[in-house]
């Protein structure tokens, strides 16, 4: 609708609606919490189906004025069978801050609101930090290295305080988002790190790790996700905020984004991470063994196929994007 503005005019607008709905969302949460803290059944039930549907009108809303600042075109494939009612592990490729927006904006009411492990530290950032504890977002305590040669007695805390943080999931289903690059993908990293993908970096399989120990046995499977902007350098991020190198050229006036899920389901008894992943590589518990993550790369290799696949069908038709494809 707003599509006739110069691109850093629609990117202030949408900073704007961006900053107001969080504003006035977060406000009826802190409302909410208050509730949250009461030690009564009742009390719990009440203000947790509050909070996830706050999380969903705030999701909602932004799907609101992302459409009224930017006309995408979507291209979406295996989306069929996800449940509402089911717990997934969520993965996906990281290219851009706009990737979480992406997997919320198509994501929102097919399966519950998607939630992703934080720093504790995290919990002190204003506004955001509340509303993330107050919808139940797992926090985790890490410890460095250095810490852990001086402390040995903390080996395992971690993953231990992790654990508890998830017992207040088994009675529920939800949403767990994992990157399982753990960064942004960009050439300097790619050269830095020498990966053997050719659009993906090399995998950090830790945060998968802490969800399959903790939670491997209510997942119903894991859903892998890959996400491609045709204007490489995420077209829809790009019309949003600054004006875009290849300028939407893909489409005319429209910004694209192609999304393809793959969902990897185990069989009945076997834990989850087995099927989808690599036996080898997964403990007793689903936990993926750090010192082996062949299952992972291989994951990541048809991953990287198909980010190939879809440069190859949706694709931006400027030089800087046909190098890409090179």
């Amino acid at each position: 609708m707003l599509q006739f503005l110069p691109a850093p005019v629609r990117g202030v607008i949408a900073s704007l609606l961006l900053a107001l709905n969080t504003i006035l969302l977060c406000s009826f949460l802190f409302c909410v919490a208050i509730f949250k803290v009461l030690p009564f059944a009742l009390t719990q039930r009440f203000t947790r189906w509050v909070m996830g549907h706050t999380h969903e009108a705030w999701i909602s809303n932004n799907k609101a004025w992302m459409n009224l600042v930017c006309r995408t075109r979507w291209h979406l494939t295996g989306l069929e069978g996800l449940d509402y009612q089911h717990s997934y592990l969520i993965t996906s490729n990281h290219q851009s801050w706009v990737d979480i927006m992406v997997l919320q904006y198509v994501l929102n009411r097919r399966i519950q609101p998607l939630k992703f492990f934080l720093k504790q530290e995290l919990i002190w950032v204003p506004v955001i930090g509340l509303a993330w504890w107050t919808l139940g977002f797992p926090f985790m305590k890490r410890y460095s290295k250095a810490y852990l040669e001086k402390h040995p007695e903390k080996k395992g805390k971690d993953l231990e305080t992790t654990r508890k943080t998830c017992d207040k999931f088994r009675s529920n289903p939800v949403g767990i988002f994992n990157f399982v690059e753990g960064t942004r993908f960009t050439e300097g990293k790619h050269a830095q790190q020498k990966s053997p993908f050719r659009y993906l970096l090399k995998p950090k399989a830790g945060g998968i790790a802490f969800v399959l120990d903790a939670m491997g046995e209510q997942l119903e499977s894991i859903v892998n996700v890959t996400i491609h902007y045709p204007g490489a350098s995420g077209v829809l991020g790009s019309a949003l905020w600054k004006c875009c190198r290849c300028g939407g050229a893909f489409s005319g006036t429209e910004d694209s984004c192609a999304v393809y899920w793959q969902e990897l389901r185990p069989g009945r008894g076997i834990p989850i991470g087995v099927s989808g992943l690599d036996q080898s590589v997964v403990g007793r518990q689903g936990c993926i063994a750090g010192a082996d993550a062949s299952g992972i790369s291989r994951h990541l290799r048809s991953k990287d196929r198909s980010l190939r696949q879809l440069l190859r069908v949706y694709t931006c038709p400027c030089r800087s994007c046909r190098r890409l494809r090179s």
